[in-house]
């Protein structure tokens, strides 16, 4: 039975690694993937996944008003499909989670989706609530806080270096932008 995975971690925990090790399993045994990225975070390049340590391979986009039912199913029409594998997770909508649970469920196609579970106010991304609330398995990767204690929270930092507590809910950014950080010093804005 295929089902829908949701992995989920705070910043630079290695999301995108461990989901372009899967599609690399997945072939080294013949099998076809179909991998899925938000249109707008091109910091690897439109329609690229690319992890920090130098991985990268190139992938569907999808953004908010997009069936990806649909585009799977299309997607099946030119070929087979063993796994569908979505990075940036976060950015689904709650419509686009469900319209993946009927991929793993009708398709019988295993999901994988990798994302964060909160943004840097301490709030769930649409996408993440509706994966911890539908998805079959739910796995937590870790990353840890300068103090060594896990990181569960995300800090956003502005050009200086000092915590933003206020604006959009997405701003796209790496390490520049984004710190990780536990709980405790999330709560305390300590940078360490």
């Amino acid at each position: 039975m295929a089902k829908l995975y949701f992995n989920y971690s705070s910043m630079n925990a290695g999301k995108s690694t461990v989901l372009l090790q899967a599609a690399y399993n997945y072939q080294e045994r013949g099998m076809t993937t179909l991998l899925m990225i938000a249109a707008f975070d091109d910091r690897a390049g439109k329609g690229r996944i690319a992890s920090r340590i130098g991985l990268g391979a190139d992938a569907d986009i999808f953004n908010a008003r997009d069936n990806v039912y649909d585009h799977v199913t299309r997607a099946l029409e030119a070929g087979r499909i063993d796994a569908v594998l979505v990075d940036e997770a976060q950015f689904l909508t709650e419509d686009q989670v469900w319209q993946l649970a009927r991929i793993a469920d009708e398709l019988r196609i295993p999901v994988m989706c990798f994302g964060l579970r909160t943004d840097f106010q301490g709030k769930l991304f649409p996408g993440s609530a509706a994966l911890l609330a539908l998805a079959d398995n739910l796995k937590e990767i870790k990353t840890i806080c300068w103090c060594g204690r896990k990181a569960t929270m995300v800090a956003r930092l502005d050009a200086d270096g000092r915590i933003v507590e206020e604006g959009d809910q997405v701003v796209i950014g790496g390490n520049e932008t984004y710190v990780s950080l536990c709980r405790n010093h999330w709560s305390r804005r300590e940078l360490g």
